[in-house]
């Protein structure tokens, strides 16, 4: 899919490119790839001379091959975003939280993204600049307001993990947590560690992007403060993920300790039933030696006394187990 923004009255306006000839009378300050064809590659280097290659979002870069200036002034640069779990859940086919590649190439003040999927960070973009004017001047700004949105969407993700963690510390703390309760309490603390881990990447990998450009010298003084200002919403962001990190550890723990505690009375129950059966154990051992001095032998009743007595020898430890209150 090809779309190509144009500023109009100083709000972006989309047009959805579907054959070559609709480029040429278009002046765009950003044009956006989403899983582009080997079709639409050659309308973009046809009309704009920017050649795209295949590999252009693949995973396995270098790190010298994420942030990069060309000799013909071309800038290059690969940034990860974040797509959250709550926006994969409204599709058919749901998908747990990821991180996405995408390639921008700023080339002749123009503004070239390529990526795989669509993103809710572009889709925030393009609501925003429709609706608000003079939100946008040129491409770099495009870049900019890109990264603004996506230092904010981490925050609403981390703030959709602090009600995560909220609930399940209602149901491992105020309640009594059984196995599967404790099942349920493990995977849903899971899926925010593996959330708030990605926030964390996401928010490193969008710093060291704005680093590069703010040390290429390509952006004016309004822009530059502006830069400055994402980073330091950025660095506002750490703290809640250590944070974050910290209560999950502590709600692992306890999780797991009540798993412990549960499997320890399971053990208690065969400890103590192996305890009480010990001394039946013994008098029927004794009482199967056939010893003349035994009353089994003399004794008619010598059967239901050592009944009896295995009975009474597994009754005694249990009453006293009870009164020590090991059986609760």
């Amino acid at each position: 899919m090809l779309n190509v923004f144009t500023l109009v009255n100083g709000r972006l306006f989309q047009e959805e490119i579907e054959f070559p000839g609709a480029l040429t009378d278009l002046q765009p300050v950003w044009v956006d790839l989403e899983s582009p064809t080997q079709e639409e590659k050659g309308w973009i280097q046809q009309h704009f001379g920017l050649s795209i290659p295949s590999d252009v979002v693949d995973d396995d870069l270098e790190e010298s091959a994420r942030f990069y200036e060309e000799d013909n002034g071309e800038l290059h640069i690969r940034s990860d975003f974040l797509i959250d779990a709550e926006d994969n859940s409204k599709g058919p086919d749901p998908k747990p939280a990821r991180n996405v590649r995408v390639a921008f190439i700023l080339s002749k003040n123009v503004l070239f993204s390529i990526h795989g999927e669509d993103l809710p960070v572009f889709r925030l973009l393009r609501l925003r600049a429709r609706r608000i004017p003079a939100l946008i001047e040129d491409a770099k700004d495009v870049l900019l307001k890109l990264y603004d949105a996506d230092a904010e969407y981490s925050a609403d993700a981390l703030e959709g993990i602090y009600d995560g963690l909220e609930k399940v510390s209602a149901r491992v703390l105020t309640q009594d947590v059984n196995d599967q309760v404790a099942g349920a309490a493990l995977t849903a603390i899971a899926r925010e560690e593996d959330l708030n881990g990605r926030i964390r990447r996401n928010v490193m990998d969008t710093r060291r992007a704005l680093s590069f450009m703010m040390r290429s010298r390509m952006l004016n003084a309004e822009q530059f403060e502006e830069a400055r200002q994402i980073l330091r919403d950025i660095d506002s962001l750490d703290s809640h993920t250590a944070f974050l990190f910290d209560k999950i550890n502590f709600l692992m723990d306890a999780t797991v300790g009540f798993i412990n505690i549960n499997q320890n009375k399971i053990i208690k129950i065969f400890s103590v039933a192996s305890v009480a059966l010990l001394p039946p154990t013994l008098i029927a051992s004794i009482y199967g030696m056939n010893f003349k001095s035994i009353p089994e032998l003399e004794w008619s009743h010598g059967y239901l006394y050592a009944l009896g007595l295995m009975v009474a020898s597994v009754a005694a430890p249990f009453i006293y187990f009870r009164r020590k209150g090991w059986l609760r």
